[in-house]
């Protein structure tokens, strides 16, 4: 997969030569995909020009207005220009000279390296912690929250696995979520998340608090991930649970286990054989996709944890008060006075993106001050 080079060095000076070369490289790939020969290079070539897309799109508005900027000190230096025009053209550079700042900002956000899964879809996995019945009533929250938030951004959910509470709660949830960029915004809701309220189980009023634990792994694309079928072992065996008689009487459900490292899913939502083994075979690509990940980019676990915490299931990361109305994520010490809005997945967008900016500017001063990623 083609990576993007960092190109913001001390003193904020992004050198032009190196956004030639990121230009070049987009005109090539727009040439390629054009031409219509490159075979089997399609899928990955099209995946390196939309990550550069964004980025051809920062570099040209801020060459443009580098442009402006250059015109401006011309005629403001220009001797033979009179004083009125000499002061308009003042007012100007100084409206250039922050829309330039704010354009270089921009870029160099643009041109930190990224996550190789930030562009995946992704899969949720929730499960209720301690607390009992209003642990899973609280879970069941969590799971509706993701599925509106992903609704608002236009991504597509399918729920792979379901174990309610008797309560209508949720035991444990596994959820597919379809859109571009879906794993760059949800990865930092993994974690425990805890809630404060009065359960609907309490007759004295008292307050519990109790906890939901959250996974996010990418979802690997063809392109990014394979696995060998010799290394699998597939077993069907009949459904229980919900699901009427139909369940007990047809082998429908089915265990995958990946030979090699002992990890194992199953599956058995389904009615039909065939499609609890495309999405057990989806999950195992994602747990396995997601264990080598961890393995081989130890650098990246540990950044993460510098911002917003290593992700370990074990890690409190946000409290949701419903007495006080407050959300606080204690990653960045956000606290938000809106619990209705946020765990409806309504203003969800307004947590995330608290994080992502913090994300991006902790990675930012690293690098402008040499530590790197």
């Amino acid at each position: 997969m083609f990576l993007v080079p960092f190109c913001v060095l001390r003193g904020n000076m992004i050198p032009p030569e190196k956004l030639a070369r990121l230009v070049d490289r987009y005109d090539q790939l727009e040439a390629e995909l054009a031409s219509g020969q490159i075979g089997g290079e399609f899928a990955k070539l099209s995946k390196e020009h939309a990550e550069l897309v964004p980025i051809i799109r920062a570099i040209r508005a801020y060459q443009t207005a580098q442009r402006e900027l250059e015109g401006a000190n011309v005629l403001v230096n220009d001797p033979g220009s009179d004083a009125e025009m000499r002061e308009l053209a003042m007012d100007e550079r100084s409206v250039l000279k922050d829309r330039v700042a704010h354009l270089e900002r921009d870029l160099q956000i643009q041109l930190l390296p990224k996550d190789a899964a930030d562009a995946s879809s992704c899969i949720i996995e929730v499960r209720a912690g301690t607390g009992g019945d209003e642990a899973a009533l609280f879970a069941a929250d969590l799971l509706h929250m993701y599925q509106r938030y992903a609704q608002l951004q236009g991504w597509k959910t399918e729920i792979m696995e379901l174990s309610e509470s008797d309560l209508g709660g949720i035991k444990d949830a596994v959820m597919e979520v379809r859109g571009q960029g879906a794993y760059a915004k949800l990865k930092f809701e993994a974690g425990v998340h805890r809630v404060q309220r009065v359960p609907v189980t309490e007759a004295g009023g008292r307050i519990h608090t109790s906890a939901a634990t959250v996974a996010v792994l990418p979802e690997p694309e063809d392109v990014d991930f394979e696995l060998d079928e010799r290394d699998l072992r597939i077993d069907v065996f009949r459904a229980s649970g919900a699901g009427g008689q139909h369940v007990n009487k047809t082998e429908s459900a089915v265990r995958i286990t990946h030979l090699p490292t002992g990890i194992f899913v199953a599956q058995q939502t389904e009615k039909s054989q065939h499609k609890n083994k495309a999405q057990a075979m989806k999950l195992l690509k994602a747990r396995l996709y997601e264990r080598e990940r961890e393995k081989l980019d130890s650098a990246r676990a540990a950044e993460r944890k510098g911002m917003v915490g290593s992700g370990d299931r074990s890690e409190r990361i946000r409290t949701y008060n419903f007495p006080q109305g407050r959300v606080t994520d204690h990653r960045i010490n956000l606290t938000l006075y809106k619990l209705d809005r946020i765990i409806s997945g309504e203003d969800l967008g307004e947590v995330i993106d608290a994080l992502m900016a913090e994300d991006q500017a902790s990675r930012l001063a690293a690098m402008e001050q040499g530590a790197g990623p």
